[in-house]
């Protein structure tokens, strides 16, 4: 009878060394719950910021709170019970943008006195941007010690547009005299960024471009998994397989230039041709949901998570 005491005491005593203990010293659970809600982050920055701590440079920076792999996108979870979740991909982007340049005035036709400088006229540049995109998933979880596997899928629809529009401070006339030529004194821009790439004289110039509306849909299955290193706060892994189809519409231009016979001062139109795009490979919606990695596509992302 004692012998059989002793052994389940000893079981037990075994038993109990390798359990773990899920809940912290002042007695918070380390996994999530029913209710809770959790938020993601690129974890990228932190192992960066841990692993250069020990490389000998005292100038490291500390690590920054990315956006998941730098899409501007939210990624939230709301959990039903201990093992499921919903997810939310989210991301409303609207930007608008305006620069200005001064250029010398082409009806000054009065060299300046020192110390007057020339008189100029300011052209602008506008551009507009529009993101959105929207996803929904579910997630379902294994495990029951700190280490946490998980899987499900998401289906996502996003919409993109932009648009450009250009002013001048100089007229184009179809005539050269004086204050006036068939050649302005002009600025050119880099549409990316709004940076002044030169001005000088030139035959024509562009007044407004629009992007053809872009409308895509994708599935995406996923399966990860992920550590609790403190109550509630875990980093991890994530792998998935997508399936999506992306078209854009046609787009537009407006460009000022001279032509025909007497010369005259007019707007030429033009029209850029859609396009479309089907992809199935290894995670490729995961680097951005508005659109395709090309030779990106394969890479897990790694996410640091925030539960509350």
């Amino acid at each position: 009878m004692k012998k059989s005491v002793f052994m389940i005491a000893l079981a037990f005593g075994v038993s109990s060394a390798f359990a773990q203990d899920l809940t912290s010293k002042k007695g918070e659970p380390i996994l999530p719950e029913a209710g809770d809600w959790a938020i993601s982050m690129d974890a990228s920055p932190i192992f960066q910021y841990v692993g250069n701590a020990f490389n000998g440079n005292t100038a490291n920076a500390a690590p920054g709170a990315n956006w998941l792999n730098g899409n501007n996108t939210i990624i939230g979870k709301k959990f039903i019970d201990e093992k499921s979740a919903y997810r939310v991909l989210v991301r409303l982007g609207f930007t608008s943008q305006t620069y200005k340049n001064n250029v010398n005035d082409d009806a000054n036709t009065t060299a300046p006195v020192f110390p007057a400088t020339a008189p100029e006229v300011t052209d602008k540049f506008s551009m507009k941007n529009t993101n959105i995109g929207i996803g929904v998933g579910k997630e379902f979880r294994r495990g029951k010690t700190r280490l946490q596997g998980y899987y499900g899928a998401d289906a996502m629809i996003w919409v993109s547009m932009s648009s450009n529009k250009f002013t001048y401070g100089n007229t184009m006339s179809s005539t050269n005299s004086a204050g006036v030529t068939t050649t302005p004194t002009s600025t050119t821009w880099n549409t990316s960024t709004g940076a002044v790439l030169g001005e000088g004289a030139v035959g024509s110039r562009s007044l407004k471009t629009k992007s053809g509306m872009t409308f895509g849909i994708g599935v995406r299955g996923f399966i990860g998994a992920e550590y609790f290193i403190f109550p509630k706060i875990s980093v991890g892994a994530e792998y998935g397989w997508g399936i999506g189809y992306q078209m854009s519409g046609k787009g537009k231009s407006e460009t000022e230039t001279t032509g025909g016979t007497p010369l005259t001062v007019g707007v030429v139109e033009g029209e850029t041709a859609g396009s479309s795009k089907f992809g199935f490979d290894t995670d490729l919606n995961q680097g951005t949901i508005f659109g395709f990695r090309g030779s990106n596509t394969g890479t897990a992302s790694l996410r640091a998570t925030f539960h509350f």
